[in-house]
């Protein structure tokens, strides 16, 4: 597993893809191959199926421990930490598997209630506001969201960026992710990172937080230890990334 370093983040946004990672496509493109499964069904069965709260598992032995996320390595993954300029701190993490991508950011939520169905509607009119499209589908995850935002091509045609995003209550967190790449059309070629995406750790903390606000990530305590035997992390210098881009 090899971790990279990417380039400033304008601000972390509940809303905004990593636009320069996802798919241009020609068309209508939706993703396929999704079964129904409702949000309530989702919520009562995240804490066997993942992703999972640090109070639900025995240990942290054996993660990239990344702060606010623990999360499990495989061979072929990379990691790229997205750093603000101006402050210095990682405000994503994006997981980049098989020629796809999924970024990941926690964030402090209520006790009581979730955000992802405020979320979504947001995405929906930023998307719109541009001349973009959403789609709702029902997936693995609950109900998910399909943008696609019109692009050229570097041939200079003219086509969507797309991206999928998921999205995850815990207690008092919650989970978005964006899948890039073929992983945002294709449900077989994101399998491998929806896998990951289960085996997500959130370290929510004890600290008050507000709602909304950005869950701490950080490069991991020990650059030179192997969490795991299976695929010890390597650290290269770092590389400048895209850019979180605000949609509205």
């Amino acid at each position: 597993m090899v971790f990279g370093r990417g380039k400033k983040a304008k601000q972390e946004q509940l809303t905004g893809p990593d636009t320069d990672q996802e798919a241009v496509v020609d068309g209508t493109a939706t993703v396929d191959g999704t079964k129904p499964a409702g949000n309530a069904a989702k919520t009562a069965g995240r804490a066997s199926t993942g992703p999972f709260d640090v109070s639900e598992i025995e240990g942290q032995d054996g993660y990239v421990d990344l702060g606010a996320l623990l999360i499990t390595p495989r061979e072929g993954l990379q990691l790229r930490l997205e750093v603000e300029e101006a402050t210095q701190r990682v405000v994503a993490v994006t997981m980049d598997l098989e020629g796809s991508s999924l970024q990941l950011q926690a964030f402090a939520a209520p006790r009581s209630e979730g955000l992802w169905d405020e979320i979504r509607e947001q995405i929906g009119q930023s998307v719109g506001s541009q001349g973009g499209q959403v789609e709702e589908i029902e997936g693995s995850f609950g109900t998910e969201l399909v943008a696609k935002l019109p692009a050229g091509g570097a041939d200079g045609s003219q086509g969507y960026r797309v991206a999928r995003f998921i999205g995850v209550d815990g207690p008092r967190w919650f989970l978005r992710g964006v899948f890039g790449g073929e992983a945002a059309l294709d449900r077989d070629s994101a399998a491998g990172l929806e896998g990951l995406f289960r085996q997500i750790v959130v370290v929510r903390g004890e600290n008050p937080m507000p709602p909304r606000d950005l869950l701490q990530l950080r490069l991991p305590k020990d650059t030179a230890a192997a969490p795991s035997p299976h695929a010890a992390p390597e650290f290269e210098q770092p590389e400048r990334g895209p850019e979180i881009t605000q949609i509205g």
